[in-house]
């Protein structure tokens, strides 16, 4: 029985960080949970990576639980197979960190991981956000947007936030006496109290204020591409833009018309003259298929006002004010080996599932003169990719998104806290607008200023300004981070040899 206690303690730390994510947010659980977690790797038999793993499965198999919505009740398996499927994943996903804290394990003495951990908790993860595509998803700072840690976002970003965490997490793991739970304790309030006085100050200034409006269709996923129910939601989009057009843009989320662009020409080319009628524009997402090379792409076009002066609608097929998704989801956007997975199961024949990819870098949209940089879905998770496309006269970031996959999981809330955090980071108000929810409105800091009901159709309208500047984050990126924990491990290396002497 006491065989079992440590694998236990190990998975339920694990898992408990879930509650340090939306839509739960208790945001001080990330820290007991890693200090917990990582003292017991430090006190578990062995090398460490069994132990690492079993926190590493426990962290992702309740994190990301939502996944297995998609796969039951999308995908067409059995239970038991989505649930083996689900399984795989998370053990997939845990290798990452046991692979940081078995280098840690092996090479350090416990007393020098807070200095050593963070270092190879950064490479690890970075391998997981670049892997087969990556997938970055709960990266443990996006836990701390609503505590004081907030302030560092911009400066660190949240790269550099998880790294101050993992630090904190080996400093509490190790804290057995009263003065090192003093030291502790200390450096959790200094790294807090800090993070607070860095969210008093603005790197950015505002521009110009600009009227948004965005439209959540709630179509149901299962109807999403049946071709009898194109013309229905086309009219539902439509008449929920009714009362919008005084706004400056309007936005419908990800592939809200469901016809390929080719096809929906009649309809497009309505949206375009009327958005310019009422001296406005219209973003929507649409797929388009070139029947000649035999590509897809998930794409962004604006219609209506291209410049703030224009006096009639800018659409032509193929015009280039448009974006194409660049990070494909594996499985639901493109399937790797498919000639060997699509006849397995329904999972790997999904509709709309073999795109091609656009550009890292794409230029700006420009709607009605305002510049917005693009992200599709899953592609908000990538700093790297965002941040490649702010430019200095990037207004606002938009996001679109269908997460009807993930029905009324905890995955939405995630994706939400996932679009706050690059909002936080590079200092420019984020616009989401979703399918099904969570249809946001976030600004400049991070913070949510105005969101719709999830699973209800209707339209959210708000004001955004527009920033200028530049945040340390978004002029270094993770050199920051990558330099403070480089340095922090060259110290650990030298404490480590000097006591060893």
């Amino acid at each position: 029985m006491k065989a079992l206690v440590s694998p236990l303690l190990l998975l339920l730390s694990g898992a408990s960080l879930t509650l340090a994510f939306a839509p739960f947010s208790i945001w001080p659980v990330a820290l007991l949970a890693l200090g917990l977690g990582i003292r017991r790797v430090a006190k578990a038999p062995g090398n460490g990576f069994k132990a690492g793993w079993l926190f590493g499965f426990g962290w992702f198999g309740a994190g990301i639980s939502w996944v297995h919505v998609s796969i039951a009740d999308f995908g067409g398996l059995p239970l038991i197979a989505s649930v083996a499927l689900m399984a795989l994943l998370c053990g997939y996903l845990a290798l990452y960190p046991a692979l940081a804290l078995w280098i840690n394990k092996k090479y350090f003495s416990v007393a020098v991981w807070p200095l050593t951990l963070p270092l190879l908790w950064f490479i690890s993860e970075w391998l997981r956000s670049w892997v087969l595509t990556g997938f970055p998803w709960l990266s443990l700072g996006y836990s701390q947007l609503d505590s004081p840690l907030l302030g560092w976002f911009p400066v660190i970003g949240e790269t550099g936030v998880t790294a101050l965490l993992i630090s904190l997490g080996a400093l509490l793991a190790i804290s057995q006496t009263l003065p090192r739970i003093v030291l502790s304790s200390l450096a959790v309030v200094i790294a807090y109290v800090s993070g607070w006085v860095a969210s008093q100050h603005d790197w950015v200034t505002a521009h110009k204020r600009y009227d948004v409006a965005m439209v959540q269709g709630n179509i149901k996923q299962s109807l999403r591409w049946v071709p009898e129910q194109d013309v229905p939601t086309m009219q539902k989009y439509q008449a929920l833009t009714e009362g919008l057009w005084d706004n400056d843009l309007i936005i419908w989320p990800e592939a809200a018309i469901p016809k390929l662009e080719y096809l929906a020409q009649e309809f497009i080319l309505e949206m375009d003259a009327r958005a310019a009628k009422q001296n406005a524009a219209l973003i929507t997402g649409v797929v388009n298929y070139n029947f000649e090379s035999d590509e897809a792409w998930n794409n962004l076009l604006v219609l209506g006002k291209e410049d703030a002066d224009a006096q009639t609608g800018h659409y032509r097929y193929f015009h280039n004010n448009r974006y194409a998704k660049h990070h494909l989801l594996p499985v639901g956007e493109f399937v790797p080996f498919e000639d060997f997975l699509r006849p397995l199961a329904p999972l790997f024949d999904l509709p709309m599932s073999s795109f091609s990819r656009g550009d890292f870098v794409q230029k700006n949209l420009t709607a009605n003169g305002i510049h917005l940089a693009p992200a599709i879905c899953f592609e908000i998770a990538f700093p790297r990719q965002v941040m490649a496309n702010v430019h200095d006269d990037t207004d606002m970031i938009i996001t679109v998104s269908n997460d009807a996959w993930f029905g009324r999981s905890h995955g939405p809330a995630q994706h939400l806290q996932i679009a706050r955090a690059r909002a936080a980071e590079t200092g420019r108000p984020v616009i989401r607008a979703t399918n099904n929810g969570i249809t946001a409105f976030i600004d400049h800091k991070g913070h949510i200023t105005s969101q719709l009901e999830q699973f209800a159709a209707g339209s959210i309208e708000a004001p955004v300004i527009a920033m200028r500047g530049m945040t340390p984050y978004r002029y270094f990126g993770d050199f920051l981070a990558l330099c403070m924990t480089f340095a922090a491990f060259i110290v650990g290396i030298g404490l480590s040899r000097k006591k060893a002497k």
